[in-house]
C-alpha cells in the first residue's frame, strides 16, 4: 500500500512548513490528487489518519481535491482529458498519448494555527 508512504511524505513536507513558517496546529490540509496519480483517497485518509498522531496535523481534516487527467498527443498535439490509460487521442485515434497533467499529488494549502 504505497499510501502510507505517501501519507508520511505529506507529514514531513507539514511539519517541515511549521519549523519555518513556526505554526502549531494544522486544521485543514488540502490536497490535490491527481486522477491518473494510483492513488486511493479512502486508503490515503486511512494512513493519513494514522501517521498524523503525535504531529502538528493531528486531527487535521484531510480535503482531497481530485485534478482530472490529461493527455497530449504526439501525432497531432491535441490536449485532450483522459480517464485511464491507454486512451486513444479523440481527435486523430492515435494511442500516442503522453499523460501531461492529473499523474501527481501535491500539498495545495494549509488552515493552521
Amino acid at each position: 500500500m504505497h499510501e502510507l508512504s505517501l501519507a508520511e511524505s505529506v507529514i514531513e513536507i507539514i511539519e517541515k512548513a511549521a519549523q519555518t513558517q513556526q505554526f502549531s496546529c494544522v486544521r485543514v490540509i488540502w490536497l490535490e490528487v491527481g486522477s491518473m496519480a494510483g492513488v486511493e483517497p479512502d486508503a490515503l485518509r486511512f494512513c493519513f489518519d494514522a501517521v498524523a498522531r503525535d504531529t502538528v496535523a493531528q486531527g487535521a481534516r484531510l480535503e482531497i481535491v481530485e485534478v482530472p487527467g490529461a493527455g497530449t498527443c504526439y501525432d497531432c498535439g491535441n490536449i485532450h482529458p483522459v480517464r485511464r490509460f491507454p486512451d486513444a487521442c479523440p481527435a486523430c485515434g492515435a494511442y500516442a498519448v503522453h499523460v501531461s497533467g492529473g499523474a501527481g499529488m501535491r500539498v495545495k494549502e494549509l488552515d493552521v494555527v
